[in-house]
């Protein structure tokens, strides 16, 4: 059940006032930044897909956590898609600039644990963890970043629900969205053949996400490369998604969350605790660009420089 104060009418930071949010950041500092991508997901996937994901997620985890959530980003790293239209790619340098000016504005007022949930499966995570990294390291120290992707959140049950190899435009996700978001999903344009991935990636390919995989070897592929293996923009068999199965892969992930929520509620370092070393240069979010020593926020402690390397 959630615990946000009544007077709240909603989750979500731009439908509050500045002034419901000041009132929130009087008792909580948690915010939860959905991120998606608009591509195309196939015939039967509307191009807003990754984005419904991860908005599904973050509202749900956040009506029951009591949180509140950024609004969404809409665009990701999907070069790989412009082939067909409707695709609006970002360079993987934007969305990493664009989640630091995020998580700088969130933190600047009070928001000192963020979770960033991607929905654009494995594709926006480099830019997303480069981003929380370089923050934390030399912008935000009293800041913790997560990233959350259903790739690692729902793999156990992912293996339980699914009938078919899972990749992009897959049962998984198109199950998610059709149980979230009814309208978003064709169910009569389901693919009933994935992509020969095998034969375009090799035997070291990864041809399932949510799949038991040996050795890997990863071959990034053109939005040219991805028409010639998969002509209609999926590269799963997807025909045999279903609403049910995308509430039991959604419901296990937002349980997931709220758990995660939770410890963040108590836990006490040293992620975003832990003071710089004395004399550490550290560049202050906002500022002109010149870096100063961080100052110390209460009930932190002090980090000391070891002599071992």
């Amino acid at each position: 059940m959630s615990d946000l104060p009544a007077n709240l009418p909603s989750v979500w930071i731009h439908e509050l006032t500045w002034e419901e949010v000041a009132q929130y950041l009087a008792r909580d500092d948690i915010a939860i930044v959905p991120i998606g991508s608009t591509e195309q997901h196939g015939p039967a996937g509307v191009l807003g897909t990754d984005t419904y994901v991860a908005i599904g997620l973050a509202e749900d985890a956040a009506k029951r956590a009591g949180v509140l959530v950024a609004p969404p980003v809409w665009y990701g790293e999907s070069s790989h898609h412009m082939a067909l239209p409707g695709t609006i790619a970002i360079r993987a340098e934007t969305l990493l600039e664009l989640t630091r000016d995020i998580c700088r504005s969130l933190a600047r007022h009070g928001f000192h644990k963020i979770i960033l949930i991607n929905g654009h499966k494995g594709s926006n995570l480099p830019p997303l963890i480069t981003a929380a990294k370089s923050l934390h390291e030399a912008e935000l120290p009293h800041v913790l970043i997560a990233v959350v992707d259903p790739l690692h959140l729902g793999r156990t049950i992912a293996r339980e629900v699914k009938e078919a190899p899972e990749h992009h435009g897959g049962e998984l996700e198109l199950s998610q969205v059709w149980y979230r978001f009814p309208p978003h999903v064709r169910p009569d344009r389901f693919p009933t053949q994935g992509a020969d991935l095998r034969t375009a990636l090799s035997e070291f390919g990864v041809t399932d996400l949510f799949g038991v995989h040996g050795e890997t070897i990863e071959i990034p592929w053109s939005s040219y490369d991805q028409a010639a293996m998969a002509p209609n923009g999926s590269l799963s068999d997807s025909s045999r998604s279903a609403p049910e199965k995308g509430r039991r892969f959604h419901e296990h992930m937002v349980d997931n969350l709220v758990r995660f929520i939770a410890w963040l509620r108590e836990q006490k370092g040293p992620i975003g605790h832990t003071e710089p070393a004395a004399g550490a240069v550290v560049a202050s979010p906002g500022s002109d660009g010149r870096r100063s020593a961080a100052p110390r926020r209460p009930g932190t402690t002090r980090r000391r420089a070891s002599s071992s390397t």
